[in-house]
């Protein structure tokens, strides 16, 4: 009975809790620095989200370790649903395969919404002689470890996308990491490598400048800021998707009730109009889901990556 009694006293608190809140200011915790993409998408989301509530909304900024740092800092606050972390696909569900971590994303954290997905883009150098995919894959395959493809860094979105791109195609590429996707780009530019599997925000100019080519999306679906480009599914190798995402996370023992809550404050932000239009501007598909969905897909893009990652070898740096 006291266990029942006990049980029923957790749940009013709880539903008090999710009917007053929020009722002070929230922190969205992000991985990066500022200015970068999921910077970007956070403070976006961030206006929207605080015009809504009525409370300010605090984007957090504690970069580094690929996120981690984020990430941890998330897991150890309150589980209150004051402190929530827009994360990315590599520190949710690629690092953990990469690196030893004092924390378990898929146990730690309770799933609140999908933020964004998009691809990435596969550009490259005229010096390449590729302005397709099957030509890319054509001289991998006559001339193997030697067409080069640079990414932002090791264990990256681009570097896994190459990794896999190597294993369907079987191709044997050389990848070259670079601190970033600045220089990673003005490597390719500079003609220092052969491509590089790029955001399409950052690709975009370059592109129609005409001094890279774009010759495939990394997506299910083609990239809204470039829709001329056609996915790797539809050249040649179906079932391809390797696509970046960010997702709003907290505390694992934040009560449910506060999770909806978040959960429907932030999906009404990401179908917002104007929200959407500014997203899009960035190249990112603003796409909400029920908890449980980003709970699912996450595990899916766990197991996925795990497979890349152990089969190509990665290691962290």
């Amino acid at each position: 009975m006291r266990n029942v009694l006990a049980a029923l006293a957790f749940s009013f608190c709880c539903l008090a809790n999710a009917q007053s809140f929020p009722s002070k200011p929230i922190t969205m915790v992000v991985g990066f620095e500022p200015g970068g993409g999921t910077d970007t998408v956070a403070r976006v989301v961030a206006k929207f989200l605080a015009e809504n509530v009525g409370q300010q909304v605090v984007v957090e900024n504690r970069a580094g370790a690929g996120g981690n740092i984020a990430v941890d800092y998330t897991i150890k606050s309150a589980p209150d649903g004051y402190t929530m972390v827009l994360a990315n696909v590599g520190s949710l569900t690629v690092n953990p395969h990469l690196m030893k971590l004092g924390y378990d994303p898929m146990h730690d954290l309770a799933p609140v919404t999908m933020a964004v997905i998009f691809p990435n883009i596969i550009v490259t150098h005229p010096k390449a002689n590729a302005k397709t995919l099957a030509e890319f894959v054509q001289r991998a395959k006559e001339k193997p470890n030697t067409v080069t493809y640079g990414s932002s860094g090791v264990g990256g979105a681009g570097h896994l996308a190459g990794a896999l791109l190597e294993q369907m195609a079987h191709i044997q590429l050389v990848h070259v990491p670079y601190k970033g996707g600045g220089p990673a780009m003005r490597g390719l530019v500079g003609g220092e490598i052969d491509s590089y599997i790029s955001t399409p925000v950052a690709a975009l100019p370059h592109v129609q400048s005409g001094r890279v080519f774009a010759i495939a999306s990394t997506g299910a679906r083609r990239s809204s800021a470039l829709p001329n480009v056609p996915t790797i599914a539809e050249s040649g190798f179906p079932g391809y998707e390797a696509v970046n995402w960010y997702a709003y996370l907290v505390p694992a023992k934040t009560p449910r009730p506060i999770v909806e809550q978040l959960n429907r404050e932030l999906g009404k932000v990401l179908r917002t109009p104007a929200a959407v239009s500014l997203l899009e501007k960035q190249g990112v598909d603003p796409e909400p889901t029920t908890p449980e969905a980003l709970g699912a897909y996450m595990k899916r893009e766990y197991d996925t990556w795990g497979k890349v990652v152990k089969q190509a070898n990665i290691k962290a740096e």
